[in-house]
């Protein structure tokens, strides 16, 4: 009997996706860890690689295809022992997949997991998952597989780690679908309609759902930026010989983590009943792509030095506009920030990302009229930074301490490098 071969969720959020293009053809033969095609996700363009071994038999959705949702069939393969010539049966419609709670543009609770792929005592997994694990040193018995039929995929181990992971909550239940807009009227005037992508699809309908279901409170203070533009000069000096350049951004994203780990009460995430307190400070950076958003993370952000944080954001950014991160790279965070700064926005309030529970939004740094330490009025570099934050979650004095951290680091950034 010819296998299915369904529709994959290639990140723990996904529900839908693009069959942007087929690699093979009816006839052609694939063995496992082949790529079949590639698939747009609401984050990124993928590929999906074959699990087993065989000859297609059927392509069931075109390439080009938009809104195939997790769990269709795709294509059917019949394995080395089939007759490949044999007409395929067409496959039942497929139960309607469960969609995960919907989050915002940078999502920290991943939807729950697919069972363990096992059958019996045998781990169901790719080879190149397999070759993965042993140089990780992964025990795959523990690893959720979001394959077809719960495989266990390249995807699935890349962001592993040996040590298991705590279970994660389930998510709170979803809200309401938001209604879709009424058609837009023609007014006579010259116009082109283009059709959304799948991520501004999501990004608009996630921070819709966002602002409409998070009290959001917002909380701005003015920071003196001359000692971190500075200490910034000096150690982009000694560190020129490891090419090494330290940007503004990468020192506020340190003082970000940093303050949350002195202001633990902001590091939370909320769903429903719960709230989740987090023992490291993970941030989701916003980076502008082509038709959208897409919020790297950078893991443990207070235990990183400054120029392992600028190293890391350099290659996250690069390859999240090239669209080749991997869900682990984005998906997750326990905050976030957002810098529109370097576009001479001078303070803006930005949407948090559920379930996260807090977004820091940084100004351009100008020359300001300042009062100095002496008393005398004198002129410094300064900028907004103004943090959203969930007040379902966060009380305001919390958020107002959180402020306060992050203003003092940034003031004296010396404390960045202890």
């Amino acid at each position: 009997m010819p296998i299915a071969i369904k529709m994959p969720a290639l990140s723990p959020t996904m529900e839908q996706g693009k069959l942007a293009r087929w690699l093979v053809k009816v006839g052609d033969t694939v063995s496992a860890g082949d790529i079949m095609a590639e698939i747009e996700t609401d984050k990124a363009t993928m590929e999906f690689e074959a699990v087993d071994e065989g000859t297609i038999v059927s392509i069931e959705v075109a390439e080009g295809t938009d809104g195939v949702a997790v769990g269709t069939v795709i294509a059917q393969l019949a394995g080395e022992d089939e007759d490949a010539s044999a007409p395929v049966a067409k496959p039942a419609a497929a139960a309607p997949v469960a969609a995960a709670a919907p989050v915002a543009a940078a999502p920290v609770a991943a939807a729950a997991p697919v069972a363990v792929a096992a059958k019996g005592d045998r781990v169901i997994a790719t080879p190149l998952a397999k070759r993965i694990a042993a140089i990780k040193g992964l025990d795959l018995s523990g690893v959720a597989g979001t394959g077809p039929n719960g495989r266990i995929v390249k995807a699935d181990v890349e962001g592993a780690s040996p040590v298991a992971a705590a279970p994660v909550a389930a998510p709170a239940a979803a809200p309401a679908p938001v209604a879709a807009p009424a058609a837009l009227p023609d007014f006579g005037i010259p116009h082109e309609d283009v059709s959304l992508s799948g991520m501004r699809k999501t990004i608009a309908r996630r921070l819709t759902e966002s602002k409409q279901t998070v009290p959001h409170i917002y909380l701005t203070v003015d920071v003196r930026l001359d000692a971190l533009l500075k200490l910034r000069t000096e150690l982009n000096s000694a560190l020129a010989a490891r090419g090494v350049k330290l940007s503004v951004n990468d020192m506020l994203i340190k003082a970000l983590g940093v303050a949350l780990t002195q202001v633990p009460q902001c590091n939370v995430a909320f769903a429903g009943d719960t709230l989740r307190q987090y023992s490291r400070a993970d941030i989701s950076v916003a980076v502008s792509i082509p038709n959208g958003l897409i919020t790297p993370i950078v893991t443990d952000a207070a235990g990183k030095g400054l120029a392992k944080i600028s190293t890391e954001m350099g290659d996250l950014g690069k390859r999240a506009k090239e669209g080749k991160l991997a869900p682990n790279e984005y998906v997750g965070g326990t905050a976030s920030l957002s810098n529109m700064g370097m576009m001479g926005i001078k303070q803006f309030e930005a949407i948090i990302n559920p379930p996260q529970a807090m977004i820091m939004a940084i100004g351009a740094g100008e020359k300001r009229p300042w009062v100095l330490e002496d008393g005398s009025l004198g002129v410094a570099s300064v900028m907004s930074a103004t943090g959203s934050f969930d007040h379902r979650a966060i009380d305001g004095s919390d958020g107002a301490q959180l402020m306060k951290a992050f203003r003092e680091l940034v003031e004296n950034p010396l404390a960045l490098l202890a």
